[in-house]
C-alpha cells in the first residue's frame, strides 16, 4: 500500500506517474505512488525518432515509467518511458489498480471497526498482506469466510469486518462446467425417484461456494451445470454430483449414465 512505501522509489522500479508539465527537452512527471516529481528527457521517450514530444506524452496523461536514477540529496529522479516494455506495463496497471483497490477495502474494515487504518494493518491487514497479498487476502475471505484469518492469527473482531466488507464489495469470480445425464426409471413412481436422485445428490455434496442446477432437456436426457471458484473445484463437483444421481437411480432400480460436455 502507497503509505508504507519507502519514501524515494528505487533504480529499476516501475512507477505510475501523471505528466504535469512537457518541455523542449523531455516532461515533468509526477510520481503517484512516492508523491515525488521526476524528469522524463526526451531521450528516454522513445527509441524511434521525436518530431514532436506532445505526440508521445501529454499533460494529464498517466504513464507507466522506469526508474532510471535517483539522487535523493539532490532531489532528482530521472525516468524512462522508452525501457518499459509492453507486458510490463500491463502488468503494472494491474497491480496499482489492485493495490488502490485493497486500499480502499481495508477503509472500509477500519470504518466497521472505528480506528485508524493504520492501526488496523498492524493489527491485521500485515499479516494478511504477507500470507496472501492484501487484496488476494479480501478475495479470499469473500470466496472462504473469516475463518481463513482467524487461522492465521487475525483477531476475530478484525477477521469479521474483513469478512463484511469483502462480501459486501467484492465479487466472486466464478467459472462453469457442463454435464449430461442420461437417466431413466420404470417404476411407476419414476418421476419422484428422479426428483429425489437430484435432491439427494445435492444434500448429500453440499458444495460450499459453488451452484449447482438440473434442467430437463428432454427426458431421460438432463443437464447439469456447476459454477465454483475455478475450474479444478467446479470439475470435481460436477464428477461427485453426476456419481451420486446415477448411483441414487440405480439403488431404485433404474439406469443412468453421465458425460462431460466440453
Amino acid at each position: 500500500m502507497a503509505e508504507r512505501k519507502p519514501e524515494w522509489p528505487e533504480v529499476g522500479d516501475l512507477v505510475i506517474a501523471t505528466i504535469e508539465s512537457v518541455t523542449t527537452y523531455g516532461a515533468y512527471a509526477k510520481l503517484d505512488e512516492y508523491d515525488k516529481q521526476g524528469l522524463l528527457h526526451v531521450s528516454e521517450i522513445s527509441s524511434s525518432w521525436i518530431r514532436n514530444i506532445r505526440d508521445f506524452v501529454r499533460e494529464g496523461q498517466k504513464a507507466v515509467l522506469k526508474v532510471i536514477r535517483v539522487d535523493s540529496e539532490k532531489g532528482h529522479i530521472d525516468l524512462s518511458l522508452r525501457r518499459v516494455t509492453k507486458r510490463a506495463r500491463i502488468e503494472k496497471i494491474r497491480q496499482w489498480k489492485q493495490d488502490r483497490k485493497a486500499e480502499a477495502l481495508l477503509r472500509g474494515v477500519a470504518e466497521k471497526l472505528c480506528l485508524p487504518v493504520e492501526e488496523v494493518y498492524e493489527k491485521a491487514g500485515a499479516l494478511v498482506e504477507e500470507q496472501y497479498g492484501l487484496y488476494e487476502g479480501f478475495e479470499k475471505v469473500a470466496k472462504e469466510g473469516a475463518e481463513v484469518l482467524t487461522a492465521i492469527g487475525v483477531p476475530a473482531d478484525s477477521a469479521k469486518a474483513f469478512a463484511e466488507v469483502a462480501e459486501e464489495r467484492i465479487r466472486v469470480k466464478m467459472v462453469e462446467v457442463k454435464g449430461l445425464l442420461e437417466i431413466r426409471s420404470m417404476t411407476p413412481n419414476g418421476v419422484k425417484v428422479i426428483q429425489e436422485a437430484f435432491l439427494n445428490a445435492k444434500k448429500t455434496e453440499k458444495p460450499k461456494e459453488a451452484d449447482v442446477r438440473f434442467y430437463v432437456i428432454a427426458a431421460p436426457k438432463y443437464s447439469v451445470e456447476v459454477s465454483a471458484e475455478n475450474y479444478k473445484r467446479a470439475e470435481d463437483i460436477l464428477q461427485k454430483v453426476s456419481q451420486s444421481v446415477v448411483s441414487n437411480i440405480a439403488k431404485a432400480g433404474g439406469q443412468g449414465t453421465f458425460r462431460r460436455e466440453k
